[in-house]
Protein backbone atom coordinates (compact mmCIF):
# COMPACT_ATOMS: atom_id res chain seq x y z
CA UNK A 1 0.00 0.00 0.00
CA UNK A 2 1.36 3.28 -1.13
CA UNK A 3 1.25 6.93 -0.05
CA UNK A 4 -0.77 7.60 -2.77
CA UNK A 5 -3.85 8.71 -0.28
CA UNK A 6 -1.81 10.88 1.44
CA UNK A 7 -0.32 12.66 -1.83
CA UNK A 8 -4.28 13.29 -3.68
CA UNK A 9 -4.89 15.23 -0.50
CA UNK A 10 -2.25 16.64 0.50
CA UNK A 11 -0.35 17.16 -3.19
CA UNK A 12 2.63 20.06 -1.71
CA UNK A 13 4.77 17.35 0.45
CA UNK A 14 8.38 17.43 0.18
CA UNK A 15 10.58 14.05 -1.40
CA UNK A 16 12.10 13.12 2.43
CA UNK A 17 8.22 13.98 3.68
CA UNK A 18 6.53 11.18 0.22
CA UNK A 19 9.28 8.66 1.79
CA UNK A 20 8.14 8.69 5.47
CA UNK A 21 4.45 8.04 4.57
CA UNK A 22 5.72 5.69 1.61
CA UNK A 23 7.52 3.66 4.56
CA UNK A 24 4.50 3.70 6.99
CA UNK A 25 2.64 0.78 5.58
CA UNK A 26 5.60 -1.59 5.91
CA UNK A 27 6.61 -0.19 9.00
CA UNK A 28 3.54 -1.23 10.68
CA UNK A 29 2.86 -4.34 8.83
CA UNK A 30 6.15 -5.45 10.51
CA UNK A 31 5.39 -4.08 13.85
CA UNK A 32 1.97 -5.49 13.88
CA UNK A 33 3.37 -9.14 13.88
CA UNK A 34 4.99 -8.57 16.61
CA UNK A 35 2.84 -6.22 18.85
CA UNK A 36 -0.81 -5.65 17.75
CA UNK A 37 -1.16 -2.17 17.32
CA UNK A 38 -4.23 -2.20 15.09
CA UNK A 39 -6.69 -4.93 14.42
CA UNK A 40 -5.53 -7.96 11.61
CA UNK A 41 -8.36 -7.40 9.76
CA UNK A 42 -7.48 -3.36 9.56
CA UNK A 43 -3.69 -3.47 8.83
CA UNK A 44 -4.48 -3.97 4.80
CA UNK A 45 -6.22 -0.39 5.25
CA UNK A 46 -3.70 1.24 7.67
CA UNK A 47 -2.93 4.37 5.07
CA UNK A 48 -6.43 4.95 4.61
CA UNK A 49 -8.36 4.09 8.47
CA UNK A 50 -5.41 5.80 10.32
CA UNK A 51 -2.93 7.58 8.59
CA UNK A 52 -5.35 9.86 6.40
CA UNK A 53 -7.69 9.94 8.92
CA UNK A 54 -5.29 11.31 11.43
CA UNK A 55 -4.28 13.68 8.51
CA UNK A 56 -7.94 15.27 8.77
CA UNK A 57 -7.01 17.18 11.52
CA UNK A 58 -4.00 19.00 8.97
CA UNK A 59 -7.43 19.97 6.81
CA UNK A 60 -8.86 22.12 10.04
CA UNK A 61 -5.61 23.49 11.37
CA UNK A 62 -2.08 24.65 10.02
CA UNK A 63 0.01 24.39 12.97
CA UNK A 64 2.25 27.13 12.93
CA UNK A 65 6.19 26.01 13.17
CA UNK A 66 6.94 25.82 17.45
CA UNK A 67 3.54 24.46 17.70
CA UNK A 68 3.72 21.86 20.42
CA UNK A 69 1.28 19.21 20.34
CA UNK A 70 0.30 16.11 22.63
CA UNK A 71 -1.16 12.99 21.42
CA UNK A 72 -3.33 11.40 24.17
CA UNK A 73 -3.90 7.77 24.09
CA UNK A 74 -1.64 7.58 21.22
CA UNK A 75 -1.81 4.07 20.11
CA UNK A 76 0.60 2.77 17.77
CA UNK A 77 1.19 6.42 17.06
CA UNK A 78 -1.94 8.01 15.40
CA UNK A 79 -3.06 10.80 14.85
CA UNK A 80 0.72 11.83 15.92
CA UNK A 81 2.78 10.01 13.69
CA UNK A 82 1.15 11.21 10.44
CA UNK A 83 1.23 15.00 12.02
CA UNK A 84 4.29 14.73 13.04
CA UNK A 85 5.62 14.14 9.56
CA UNK A 86 3.27 16.74 8.06
CA UNK A 87 4.63 19.59 10.45
CA UNK A 88 8.47 18.72 10.98
CA UNK A 89 8.45 22.25 12.73
CA UNK A 90 6.39 21.46 15.64
CA UNK A 91 6.85 18.98 18.56
CA UNK A 92 4.84 16.44 19.54
CA UNK A 93 4.66 14.04 22.46
CA UNK A 94 3.08 10.73 21.97
CA UNK A 95 1.60 8.91 25.41
CA UNK A 96 -0.24 5.90 26.21
CA UNK A 97 -0.52 4.07 29.05
CA UNK A 98 0.03 0.55 27.57
CA UNK A 99 4.19 0.67 27.12
CA UNK A 100 4.23 -2.06 24.18
CA UNK A 101 2.27 0.52 22.41
CA UNK A 102 4.68 3.09 22.56
CA UNK A 103 7.47 0.88 22.02
CA UNK A 104 6.35 0.67 18.60
CA UNK A 105 5.54 4.46 18.77
CA UNK A 106 9.85 4.83 19.53
CA UNK A 107 10.72 2.40 16.94
CA UNK A 108 8.61 3.74 14.19
CA UNK A 109 9.37 7.34 14.73
CA UNK A 110 13.01 6.27 14.67
CA UNK A 111 12.69 4.71 11.68
CA UNK A 112 11.35 7.65 9.73
CA UNK A 113 14.26 9.76 11.56
CA UNK A 114 11.34 12.08 13.16
CA UNK A 115 13.59 14.10 15.55
CA UNK A 116 10.32 16.32 16.99
CA UNK A 117 8.59 13.30 17.98
CA UNK A 118 9.01 11.97 21.77
CA UNK A 119 6.74 9.06 23.15
CA UNK A 120 6.02 8.05 26.63
CA UNK A 121 4.51 5.49 28.91
CA UNK A 122 2.26 7.78 30.91
CA UNK A 123 -1.64 8.91 31.53
CA UNK A 124 -2.63 12.46 30.17
CA UNK A 125 -3.21 13.18 34.14
CA UNK A 126 0.34 12.29 34.72
CA UNK A 127 1.32 15.18 32.14
CA UNK A 128 3.50 17.88 33.83
CA UNK A 129 3.57 20.55 30.37
CA UNK A 130 1.42 22.61 28.16
CA UNK A 131 0.64 22.28 24.77
CA UNK A 132 -1.08 24.30 22.35
CA UNK A 133 -3.16 21.83 20.93
CA UNK A 134 -4.37 18.08 22.42
CA UNK A 135 -5.00 15.77 20.08
CA UNK A 136 -6.66 12.15 20.22
CA UNK A 137 -8.90 9.35 18.30
CA UNK A 138 -11.51 8.58 20.38
CA UNK A 139 -9.97 7.26 23.31
CA UNK A 140 -13.12 7.44 25.44
CA UNK A 141 -15.97 10.26 25.73
CA UNK A 142 -15.61 13.87 25.29
CA UNK A 143 -16.54 15.03 28.92
CA UNK A 144 -13.71 12.69 31.16
CA UNK A 145 -11.20 13.36 28.38
CA UNK A 146 -11.41 17.06 28.61
CA UNK A 147 -11.39 16.93 32.38
CA UNK A 148 -8.08 14.79 31.84
CA UNK A 149 -6.03 17.58 29.56
CA UNK A 150 -7.78 20.95 30.00
CA UNK A 151 -5.17 22.08 32.37
CA UNK A 152 -2.39 20.82 29.92
CA UNK A 153 -3.52 23.65 27.77
CA UNK A 154 -1.49 26.50 27.08
CA UNK A 155 -2.91 30.08 27.57
CA UNK A 156 -0.41 31.58 24.72
CA UNK A 157 -2.43 31.49 21.33
CA UNK A 158 -0.81 31.80 18.03
CA UNK A 159 -3.22 30.20 16.18
CA UNK A 160 -6.18 31.65 14.22
CA UNK A 161 -7.92 29.03 15.96
CA UNK A 162 -7.68 29.17 19.76
CA UNK A 163 -5.78 26.55 21.32
CA UNK A 164 -7.91 23.59 22.57
CA UNK A 165 -8.64 19.94 21.79
CA UNK A 166 -8.83 18.58 18.75
CA UNK A 167 -10.96 14.76 18.50
CA UNK A 168 -11.51 12.22 16.20
CA UNK A 169 -14.60 10.95 16.51
CA UNK A 170 -17.49 8.90 14.65
CA UNK A 171 -20.86 7.57 14.63
CA UNK A 172 -23.90 10.03 15.99
CA UNK A 173 -22.67 12.61 18.93
CA UNK A 174 -25.57 14.46 19.70
CA UNK A 175 -26.32 12.65 22.98
CA UNK A 176 -22.68 12.73 23.96
CA UNK A 177 -22.29 16.48 23.22
CA UNK A 178 -25.51 17.44 25.22
CA UNK A 179 -24.00 15.94 27.73
CA UNK A 180 -20.66 17.41 27.29
CA UNK A 181 -22.06 21.03 27.08
CA UNK A 182 -19.03 23.00 26.48
CA UNK A 183 -18.16 24.99 23.16
CA UNK A 184 -16.99 23.42 20.60
CA UNK A 185 -17.52 23.13 16.94
CA UNK A 186 -17.62 19.88 14.92
CA UNK A 187 -16.32 19.23 11.16
CA UNK A 188 -17.45 16.94 8.96
CA UNK A 189 -14.07 14.98 7.26
CA UNK A 190 -16.40 13.78 4.52
CA UNK A 191 -15.97 17.40 3.75
CA UNK A 192 -12.04 16.99 2.82
CA UNK A 193 -11.69 13.68 1.74
CA UNK A 194 -14.54 11.68 -0.55
CA UNK A 195 -13.87 7.97 0.74
CA UNK A 196 -16.93 6.57 2.07
CA UNK A 197 -14.49 5.31 5.35
CA UNK A 198 -15.00 9.70 6.00
CA UNK A 199 -18.78 9.53 6.09
CA UNK A 200 -19.76 9.54 9.33
CA UNK A 201 -16.30 10.65 10.94
CA UNK A 202 -15.57 13.59 12.29
CA UNK A 203 -13.10 16.43 14.38
CA UNK A 204 -14.71 17.75 17.62
CA UNK A 205 -12.89 20.58 18.49
CA UNK A 206 -13.11 22.49 22.08
CA UNK A 207 -11.18 25.73 22.35
CA UNK A 208 -9.81 26.37 25.77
Amino acid sequence: MTADIVKKYFPNLSEKQLEQFELLFPLYTEWNEKINVISRKDIDHVMLHHVLHSLAIAKIIDFRPGTEILDVGTGGGFPGIPLAILFPECQFLLVDSIGKKIKVVEEVAKALGLLNVQAKHARAEDIDQDFEFVVSRAVTRITPFYYWVRKKISPNHFHAMRNGILYLKGGDLTEELEEFGKKHKLFDISTYFEEDFFETKKVLYVPM
